[in-house]
């Protein structure tokens, strides 16, 4: 846990992939508590949050699917409201940006978003469990899965 929040106190706007967010709202029992302490560094401040709309879309999904539009609200609003926290739109410098990292790395156009939405925003970190995008270089990609040892109790 140290590990984690002293990387974090060195980065502070750190990209944000979709699965992060998706792990705490369903309180992963595998994440949630690295999920926790991100969500809790970026709530009093010690670190900025970025992702894009994208992520948002990802997450209201699942509730749309469910038929359960009163989690689809509750999870737009804590969301988009959660201090230090800021959703990207896909604008043209993004949208520049995500073609560079396309082409450069074959990435997938989600993830390329993702990525080009961090970059634009000065992130020097990007927080996901997508093994495939340690191909950036423009970024301190990290998996959650690096952090686990941190969190295991019996460490």
């Amino acid at each position: 846990m140290k590990k984690f929040l002293e990387y974090l106190r060195h980065h502070i706007v750190v990209g944000l992939d979709t699965s992060l967010f998706i792990y705490h709202l369903e309180d992963h029992p595998r994440y949630s508590l690295i999920t926790a302490d991100l969500f809790s560094a970026m709530e009093k401040g010690g670190i900025k949050g970025v992702t894009s709309f994208l992520t948002l879309m990802e997450i209201l999904v699942k509730p749309k699917a469910d038929g359960k539009p009163e989690v689809v609200q509750d999870y737009e609003f804590v969301l988009t409201t959660f201090p230090n926290l800021s959703f990207i739109p896909l604008g043209l410098e993004v949208a520049r940006r995500a073609a560079d990292l396309r082409a450069a790395y074959r990435l997938r156009a989600p993830d390329a978003i993702q990525v080009a939405a961090a970059l634009v925003q000065g992130a020097t970190a990007l927080l996901t469990n997508d093994k495939k995008l340690k191909v950036v270089n423009e970024l301190d990609v990290r998996l959650l899965d690096d952090w686990l040892p941190d969190f295991n109790p019996n460490n």
